[in-house]
């Protein structure tokens, strides 16, 4: 599609919408839903001024919003070495080896997604045995990004003189204070490269149905250069940018910490691009896969150790009272329980300085929140608090025998817990944290589903609407409509092959095809096998982001 006003009529196919359940046809006028029905409305409605696209059975869908996402370091991954099959240290290095051999002989050799915790010996290379296999520089980057194995040359190249000179540097491993130095050291210095990692992962990112991401930047994650070029390419936070073609919206968030108004508005002003708000990936704590979780208690193969808070209490409540009284959205990225403790006794201290009225406002939000109570809970919703969650991480590390039961043990019972959200009145988001997890949103969809804690599981539509609807309005868009499909809508959405479409609820005692369609309650993909929908068409307001060769035949429209 282009930016020109024309008439596509879609049918013979499914659309989702809570306005016609039943609808196999979607008008779109220019960026805009214009109409939705039947197949037998449709016939009378086509005429020779439409361009007329068989669905052949295919489902139109609001398009994706990954509510957490780093964009440049997703494209990284996407060209980097894969590490997740590896299962020792032995053959971490042989990778590293195979690469340095493969490609560039000077340059840095990137990896992302090794997990230690699947290896039968943990046991992690040293300094020595990684820069004898690299040959060169390499930054490898642990499942969860909050710790890298790296070379000594890299960590010299960042300033870090040796061992015990900054926290979180031990032999070949980097995490806390010495992590961001090192990450930038590994990163392209390139305009043009990093114009082209963040090109590649915009591009997946279409082609996996999404017509949103939102990008959790941070000085000590990506830089404000990358966020400059990101959202100079785009124009900002409209998508309306100049780069080759269209790409889906992002939407950005800085991670700074405020010490006043004043101070937030300095921070905003100096920034070259527009943001949503000084929120996201401004960490309270770290990750549990790397042990820097702020936890309440020890972590279970680790007695002494309770994980890194980088924020206090005092700190977290300025900044929210500065966010609030600017009334924009503030916010952290917050794991463990402890962690979450500080930041709801910040919340309290906003709340008397600036009043609550203005805190919840503001709408803020935090980033994961995987450990909370009913009571967290309760006092998030009292404050207005939306929680971006990310549901892959409990399909990966929540399941029996799991990560999160080798380092939490009998803990990881109620982690991710999106049904006590649901009942407290939290508002949720779902995203992928990417390049941690995969840019898959059905997959995601199937991770609520199946939650490894049944008593957290939700309907596949609760799902649908955490990744859809529910994402564009915790990053406060201005349309309300965004994210659905219903006549006067903004037409976003993606096209899908399923093999079957049904109602799937979390309940196992209720047969998930059974709901009386007289319920009118719109279909999904069936997410019950491996297969998931494949994605043959990305639309965004109007503006084709991706397509399948060969679909979207042009239906013969003489009467």
């Amino acid at each position: 599609m282009s930016d020109e006003r024309r008439l596509t009529l879609y049918r013979n196919g499914s659309v989702y919408s809570a306005a016609d359940p039943f609808a196999s046809a979607m008008l779109v006028d220019g960026g805009t839903v214009a109409w939705l029905g039947s197949e037998q409305a449709a016939t009378s409605l086509q005429d020779s001024t439409m361009e007329v696209v068989d669905l052949d059975g295919a489902l139109v869908a609001p398009g994706f919003v990954d509510s957490h996402v780093h964009i440049t370091d997703t494209g990284l991954a996407l060209g980097s070495l894969d590490l997740s099959g590896v299962r020792s240290a032995g053959e971490l290095l042989d990778a590293v080896a195979a690469a340095r051999r493969a490609g560039d002989q000077r340059g840095v050799v990137r990896g992302y997604g090794w997990d230690e915790s699947t290896w039968s010996d943990p046991a992690l290379p040293t300094a020595e045995e990684l820069a004898r296999a690299a040959g060169g520089p390499v930054f490898l980057a642990r499942v969860d990004v909050h710790s890298a194995l790296v070379t000594p040359d890299l960590v010299e190249a960042a300033g870090i003189a040796g061992a015990g000179s900054s926290e979180g540097l031990d032999g070949a491993l980097v995490s806390r204070d010495a992590l961001p130095a090192v990450r930038a050291a590994a990163r392209p210095a390139d305009d043009a490269e990093v114009r082209s990692l963040q090109d590649r992962a915009l591009a997946y990112a279409a082609s996996r149905g999404y017509v949103g991401l939102v990008e959790q930047a941070s000085p000590r994650l990506s830089g404000l250069r990358d966020l400059q070029l990101l959202l100079d390419r785009q124009g900002g936070q409209d998508g309306q940018g100049a780069q080759d073609g269209p790409a889906p919206q992002v939407m950005a968030y800085w991670g700074q910490l405020a010490g006043s108004a004043e101070e937030a508005r300095g921070i905003l002003d100096g920034l070259g691009v527009e943001v949503l708000g000084l929120a996201g990936d401004l960490t309270v704590d770290g990750s549990i896969g790397s042990r820097t979780a702020l936890l309440a208690e020890d972590y279970s193969d680790a007695p002494g150790n309770r994980g890194v808070g980088y924020l206090s209490a005092e700190q977290i409540g300025t900044h929210l009272a500065a966010c609030s009284e600017l009334a924009i959205q503030g916010g952290f990225h917050v794991i463990g329980d402890a962690a979450l403790q500080l930041v709801l006794a910040g919340l309290g201290i906003a709340a008397d300085r600036v009043g609550a009225a203005k805190v919840r406002s503001a709408g803020h939000r935090l980033e994961h929140v995987e450990m909370a109570s009913e009571a967290d809970a309760a006092a998030l919703a009292e404050y207005a608090v939306t929680v971006s969650a990310q549901p892959l991480f409990d399909a990966t590390w929540g399941h029996p025998g799991g990560l999160y039961e080798a380092r939490l043990g009998e803990r990881r019972a109620g982690m991710n817990p999106f049904v006590r959200f649901y009942s407290a009145g939290v508002p949720i988001a779902f995203g992928s944290d990417s390049p941690v997890c995969a840019l898959s949103p059905w997959e995601s969809v199937r991770a609520c589903l199946t939650h490894s804690d049944p008593a957290q599981r939700i309907s596949a539509r609760a799902a649908f609407i955490g990744h859809t609807r529910a994402a564009w309005r915790a990053a406060r868009h201005r349309n309300p409509l965004m994210g659905q499909l219903v006549p006067g809508a903004p037409a976003s959405f993606a096209v899908w092959k399923a093999d079957e479409l049904m109602v799937q609820v979390a309940d196992e005692r209720v047969a998930a095809w059974s709901t009386d369609p007289r319920a009118r309650t719109p279909l999904l993909p069936a997410l019950d096998s491996d297969r998931l929908p494949e994605c043959l068409q990305t639309v965004h307001e109007g503006r084709e982001l991706f397509r399948v060769p060969g679909f979207g035949r042009v239906v013969d429209t003489a009467r």
